[in-house]
């Protein structure tokens, strides 16, 4: 359907059409995949594969990088990529440097990890929602229940606390809340514990703030940078998801990707 007719028609129904674009940060250098973005996962680079899976669903999908080499492939398979600086300290600031780069006049912008090839259309659709129903949703992000205490148990694994209403109130490394009077063995069925999915929405004014924060102490102390958000009180509203991702941190990684991969064919 062309998209200036779906425009007129939600304006005639006095529904707000809201513009989203996907920006992918993907840098080459890695301390423990180098040239991650181009690994072949099947036939095709990481990169491509989350092009693809975001392109389906976004109005605009772009690539973030700091190396030519991976501006050139994305090019090749005929995605779009723009250059950015090699010295930002996190993904969400290559995301609003890309952004102002490209003058773009979405009003949520999505920062997908480049190393997630396996995001899937309805976590997107969920992240779009919670910006299309509640014009105060400032940042979206995505949770999935735990599995598994051993999993839960993580540290590289983040947890997520909400508010009654789907606010996040903290994020940490630590398995959080502590529930007091059972077994630790029986936490997982007094409680969902929730894995947070790295996946971040904001409005595009909201970005341009968040990016101009210093350092938090909270962020400091968990390594999460968005507990700087939370203690500069913006608030988070986080969907939830049933659907697994394999992030690609490692050879290793890949290799399960691959398994994976083979698995869903």
């Amino acid at each position: 359907m062309d998209l200036s007719f779906f425009c007129n028609f939600a304006s005639k129904l006095r529904l707000p059409y809201m513009k989203y674009i996907g920006i992918i940060p993907a840098r080459y250098a890695s301390t423990r995949f180098p040239g991650k973005p181009l690994a072949m996962l099947g036939g095709k680079t990481v990169v491509q594969r989350v092009c693809e899976q975001v392109s389906q669903v976004l109005d605009e999908t772009y690539v973030a990088t700091d190396d030519k080499r991976i501006r050139e492939a994305v090019e090749a398979f005929g995605g779009k990529a723009i250059m950015t600086r090699a010295d930002h300290k996190s993904g969400t600031d290559r995301i609003e440097e890309a952004a102002t780069l490209l003058q773009t006049d979405a009003d949520v912008v999505i920062n997908v990890q480049g190393d997630e090839p396996f995001i899937q259309r309805s976590q997107l659709e969920t992240i779009k929602a919670l910006f299309d129903d509640d014009p105060r949703t400032q940042i979206a992000t995505l949770g999935k229940p735990f599995d598994s205490l051993e999993a839960a148990e993580n540290p590289n694994s983040p947890k997520i606390v909400c508010d009654v209403n789907g606010y996040a109130l903290y994020f940490s490394r630590s398995l959080i809340p502590y529930i007091r009077g059972f077994a630790r063995e029986e936490w997982l069925t007094q409680f969902t514990f929730l894995k947070h999915i790295g996946l971040y929405a904001y409005r595009r004014e909201v970005l341009s703030a968040i990016t101009r924060l210093p350092q938090s102490p909270l962020e400091k102390a968990e390594s999460l940078e968005q507990l700087r958000w939370l203690q500069n009180g913006y608030r988070i509203r986080v969907g939830l998801t049933d659907v697994e991702t394999v992030g690609i941190d490692t050879p290793d990684d890949l290799r399960r990707a691959e398994a994976f991969l083979l698995a869903c064919q």
